[in-house]
Order: C-alpha cells, then structure tokens, then sequence
C-alpha cells in the first residue's frame, strides 16, 4: 500500500524529511509576519451584488471616508461651559488635514438652541460625528479621537465607524491569544495523560506546529493573489491544533499498541492501519472545507483556503513527518498495555446497547431533533457594538446612545440609489410603505439620485429586509439600485442560498466517494451524513437558543442578541461537518478492520469501539479544550463559532458515536456492508483496505 511505501521512504530517510520540513516551517516562520499587514477585516460583502454596485456608484459618485461618533455624557446639554467645550474642540477638529466635517448639536444653529436629536433624552449628554475626507491620512483619527476625548465633561466616549472595524479586529486577535494561552497548557497536560510520557505527547504539539507555521506561510502567498480574512487566522488555530491532536494520537496510539520489539515494524504497521485512517480523514475534513470555496464572500473563501490548507498540511505532516519522528523518537515510547476486545467499558456499553437498539434510538434521535428546533427561528446580522466586550470604547457608545438617545434616529438607512432623475411620485410612493419611517433625498451626489429610507426597528431586522423587497419590487423610471446595512444582508443570505446546493454537493458526493472506498459499503455512507446532520443540527440549535435567544447566555458571557452572526452557521456546516467524520472515520477503521477479519457483525462494533473508543473520546476532550479557548474570548462571532464546534464535537463523540451508531449498526446488522455486486467489484479494484491481504466476508 502506497502509505506503507510513503512511511518507509521516510523512515529510511529520515534525515532528509526532518531538515526538509524544518526548511519548510523556518521559510513559514519568515514569510508568516508580512501576512498580518495584508489581510482584510471586510465580511458578508459580495461586490457583483446589487448591493454590492450601488455601494460602489456611491462611492465614485461622491467619494467619502470613514466616521467616528462621540458623547460627551455627565453634563447638562444647556451648560454654556459644555457647549463652549464642544464648539472649540469641533473647531480644532475641523482643522486637522483630512476631515471633512464634525457635527455637534449646534452645527445648524451656532447661536441657537441645540438639536434635540443629538441630546440626550435627559438632557445630560450630547453626541458628535466626525467624517473622515476620503484621502485622510493614516493617523488622523488618532488625533480627533485624543482632542475629542478632551472635552470638559466627566466622560466622553468615542467609538463606532473606523473604531468599531478597528476594536472588532484587535478582539478577534486577542481572543486568539487568550484561546492559546488557555488551552495550550490543558491539552499539553491531557497529551501527556494521554499518551503515556512526554516524547509520545510531544509528537503531536510538533505536527500543531507545522501545520500552523506552514498554513500561515501559504496564506502570505495567496495573499498576493486574493483577499485573505483577517479572521482565517483564528481557524488555522482552531484546526491545526485540533486535528494535529487528533491526527497524532491516532497513529502514535497505534503505534504503541504495535510495539512489541522492532521499532520499523510497528511505525510500518501502524502508519499501514491507523495511517490510512488518517488519511480518510483528512481528505473528509478537506472535502468539508472545500464547499466554502463556492461561495462568492471573501471572507468565506478565504476560510474555506485557509481551513483547506492546514488540513492537508497537518496531513501531509502526520504521513512523513510523525513516521520519521517516531522512526528516530520511537524507542523511548512505551508500549501500550493489550487491548481485550471482549471485555472493557465500550464493550460493555455496546452489549448494553446492543440488547435495546430500538430504544437507543428512539431516545436519542428526538432528543436531538428537539436540540435542533430553535434553528427553525435563526435570524441573521452582521456583527455590531453588541458583539464586543461591555469594556470596549465602542460598545459603551452603543449602549449609552441606545439607552438615552433618539436611536430611530441612528438606524443606518435602507439606500435606494438611481441612476437619473426620480420623479417625485416615486419618493411619495416610498414614504407610503409600510414600517418606513423617514424619507430623505440627499443632495450631494453628482449624476445620481440617492433616497434614505428608514426602517422601523433595526437596521438589519425583519422589517428593514421586508422593506428592501418592497423597494426593489417598484416600478422605477429610471434604473434603480438598494443598497444599505439591510439590502447587503438580504443579497448575502440570497448568495448563500443560491450556492448552498452546490456546496452541500461537493461535501455530499465526496464524503460518499471517500467512504465508500474505505468501507465498501453504501449504507454506511448515508448512514454517517444522516448522523452527522443530526448532531450539527443539535449544535446549531444550542447556537440560536443561547445567543440569539439569550438563554443561559451569562455562563459562556453573552446577552439574547436577537440574531446570529450571518457567517456562523456556513462556517460551523463546514468545520463541524468535517470533524465529526473524521470520528466517524477513527471508528469505522477499526470497526470495517474487524469485519473484515471476523464477519461478525457484533463483534465488530464492539472490538472497533473497545480499540477506539478510548482515543475517540480522548480526540474529542483535546478538541473541546482547544475550542473553548475561544469561548473565552470576547467577540461574539468568534465566541459563536468555538461553542458550536465545542458541542458538535461532545455530542458526535457521545451521543452520537457511543449510542446512535452502535444502535444503528446492530439494528442493520450485516447489511451495514451492503453494496451492489459492480460497486462490491469495483471496491474490490480501487477501495483501499487495511492490508493487501484483507477480504470482504460475504454478505450472503
């Protein structure tokens, strides 16, 4: 077998690939920091969108830079002390190269009372706007926010716009940090635990840092090529060190379980079986990671490259590299202690489930189904202030406007740009929708025509989206484009639905192909995906009622947000999809192993979960440490991510892989190997079995 060659060249090798691979990650290592100064912050933004145009007509139409808001709070609107304050520093403001305008409360009406739109609805606070010219140069928004943060009032707070992009960002970064400071130790400790001694634990902390170092330098290469999130970074963490762990401990356990005296022998047999396996399982994972690049967003394609990349790193890594570890590393490993395949705890378990598959699963498919309902109410948002922490500059702007301001007032307009002269029968028309709230023709864009249309409620929610059809179903004289917070969601979630089918194709019809060339089977295929679906759908689930529902949302710190992060659950189908096949993919080597050496179907459950069970729950404890690090974190879409695969995991490594698929496999009993005789041919041509010699028991 090809992966039996591949171990041995680097066994005998073994110089080689280890000088090769450190050239390798020291190249990483160099090239790695350029990337942090190329990558993007701009998600859910599709360009070739209707959305997407009319923002870009706007910006050629009257080009206009970034903002910034401010409230000067503890004081009273009408204190001539505070409004002095204000005015000069508006003053000095203005003044500075590359701001265009500030805006205070008596911008309108120097002499004049203040507008009430910009006070506080107790009168003890006042808001400001500052608007950046489009060619403001880097450092000018340090300077307004040092000279507004000076205004004589006992707090003023500045946040919002280019900050709020900014805060976002540098959250993302830090809950990345605090995720590694946090779980690294744990799973170091858990390894050690784990595999028996330090030199064991270690082999797989070496693949987590291969694949990440030469991850990071492949994305400094696609950089210059394409947009590159700044948010890929958190899922080369989240996955190299995840599948690193599992990856290695896979083999390395194999490894140990095989070591009875010659050192080769057992790194050949091991990289024969539980390589394999882990080949399977990257290529599931890949498959997985791969229905992300379909999809038109950046953002997403830019993850689905990054998650694509360290997954086949981390696999190329565990097939050459880890051989060549243990060929060198290998004698001061200890051996495992045999494994009885008739006697311990998952054999026990699966005799016990075995005696009342039925009711295994008819308890734990509606547990999950109910887990899964609150999906059925999702709602989407891009993230906003609410999405950092109560600490953030910008989250205390919005908290404060939000409590004591006008906030109808705030809500970013529906935009409706036309590319002519709009009769006024059409702007009177807007003004009669439903839930609209103020029409407004701005003045100031040459050679268009451009209505704000404000939405009662948020400025993403139902009735803004409801709002943004109505627009775009009206008869217009002229070419006319919406665009806006709400219309670029609505084209979003249109994208996402429109490649959906093809993205779930890629993942569909390559998990079938790949399983069945490991199995030999159809049924467990379609098996595996419906399983799969089912504890992604619970994850989910847990994901709306928490967050967006708000329901024990004070035990991983967050409040009811009303919506989900609009990426969340793409990202979540995909990683999540990925993982719990490869579980699927650890148990099923070494069930289809026994099958094949036995027939005996029973029997094959039980021995494959006895062997497994212990490395699969032990995978998935490692993986549930590395994602709630980012539980930990901070900023909402990231925090929403690490609890979704933290459950995907708990759940496929126990409900699913301990009960369901032992009660599904017993009550199908043989024909769990089922296939049709040209597909059992074919197999018997193509599949890739655990040794040359193995044959399939006949199925009749």
């Amino acid at each position: 077998m090809f992966i039996g060659r591949i171990a041995s060249f680097s066994m005998t090798h073994k110089r080689i690939v280890l000088a090769g691979w450190l050239l390798v990650v020291v190249a990483a290592f160099v090239a790695a920091p350029g990337l942090f100064d190329r990558l993007t912050s701009d998600t859910a933004q599709i360009d070739a969108s209707e959305s997407g145009r009319a923002r870009q007509a706007l910006r050629a139409a009257a080009p206009s830079g970034g903002e910034l808001y401010a409230v000067a709070d503890g004081r009273a609107a009408d204190d001539p002390g505070l409004r002095a304050s204000v005015v000069a520093a508006a003053t000095e403001i203005s003044a500075i190269p590359g701001v265009a305008e500030v805006l205070t409360p008596w911008t309108a009406a120097p002499s004049g009372p203040a507008d009430e739109r910009a006070v506080a609805r107790d009168g003890r606070a006042v808001a400001l706007a500052v608007h950046f010219a489009p060619d403001a140069r880097d450092g000018t928004g340090d300077k307004v926010i040092v000279r507004l943060r000076a205004i004589d009032a006992p707090r003023v707070l500045v946040g919002g716009g280019d900050l709020l992009d900014d805060e976002m960002d540098e959250q993302a970064a830090a809950d990345l940090a605090k995720a590694e400071l946090l779980s690294t130790p744990v799973v170091l400790v858990l390894l050690v635990l784990f595999m028996g001694g330090l030199v064991a634990a270690g082999l797989p902390v070496l693949i987590t840092i291969v694949g990440a170092a030469t991850t990071l330098g492949l994305l400094t290469v696609a950089s210059y090529l394409t947009d590159i999130s700044v948010y890929s970074v958190n899922i080369v963490t989240m996955l190299a060190l995840g599948l690193a762990v599992d990856y290695g401990l896979l083999v390395v356990s194999r490894f140990r379980e095989e070591l009875r005296g010659d050192v080769p022998d057992a790194v050949l047999r091991a990289m024969s079986t539980a390589g394999r396996t882990v080949l399977f399982s990257g290529l599931t994972v890949a498959a997985s990671l791969a229905g992300l690049l379909v999809f038109p967003d950046p953002f997403l394609r830019s993850a689905g490259l990054a998650g694509l990349a360290v997954v086949l790193l981390d696999l190329a890594a565990a097939l050459t590299l880890l051989p060549a570890l243990l060929a060198a590393v290998g004698h001061r490993i200890r051996p495992a202690r045999p494994v009885r395949e008739d006697r311990g705890f998952f054999v026990r378990l699966t005799q016990l489930v075995s005696r009342r598959p039925v009711t295994v699963i008819a308890a734990t498919v509606p547990l999950l189904v109910l887990a899964a309902a609150p999906f059925l109410h999702i709602r989407f948002a891009e993230p906003d202030a609410r999405s950092l922490t109560t600490d953030s500059p910008s989250r205390q702007l919005s908290d404060l406007v939000e409590s004591r301001f006008d906030v109808a007032a705030e809500v970013e307009p529906i935009v409706v740009v036309a590319h002519g002269k709009l009769p006024d029968s059409y702007v009177t028309t807007l003004r009669g929708l439903d839930h609209v709230t103020d029409v407004t023709e701005r003045p100031d864009v040459p050679g268009l025509t451009v209505v704000n249309v404000v939405a009662e409620g948020e400025a993403q929610g139902k009735q803004a989206l409801e709002l943004v059809d109505r627009i775009r179903a009206l008869d217009a004289p002229v070419p006319v484009e919406v665009t806006g917070d709400a219309a670029t969601l609505a084209d979003y979630q249109d994208s996402l639905m429109d490649r959906a089918p093809f993205a779930l194709g890629i993942v569909v019809l390559a998990t079938f192909v790949l399983l069945f060339l490991f199995t030999g089977s159809v049924v467990v295929p379609v098996k595996a995906l419906v399983m799969n679906t089912l504890s992604l759908g619970a994850s989910l689930g847990a994901l709306v009622w928490v967050f967006q529902d708000g329901n024990l949302g004070g035990l991983v710190g967050t409040e009811a947000l009303g919506s989900l992060s609009i990426t969340t659950p793409v990202l979540m189908l995909a990683i999540g999809f990925g993982l719990s096949m490869d579980y699927e993919v650890f148990l099923l080597g070494r069930i289809a192993e026994a099958w094949r050496r036995t027939g005996d179907n029973a029997r094959a459950i039980a021995g494959g979960l006895q062997h497994t069970g212990r490395i699969v729950t032990a995978a998935a404890l490692l993986m549930s440490v590395v994602f709630a690090g980012f539980v930990a974190g901070g900023f909402s879409p990231v925090k929403q991510v690490g609890l979704g695969l933290l459950l995907a995991v708990l759940v496929d490594a126990t409900i699913v892989r301990m009960l369901l698929m032992p009660a599904t496999m017993t009550v199908m009993g043989r024909a769990n190997w089922w296939a049709p005789a040209p597909l059992r041919r074919l197999h018997r041509r193509i599949g890739l079995t655990e040794s040359a010699a193995a044959k399939e028991p006949a199925l009749t």
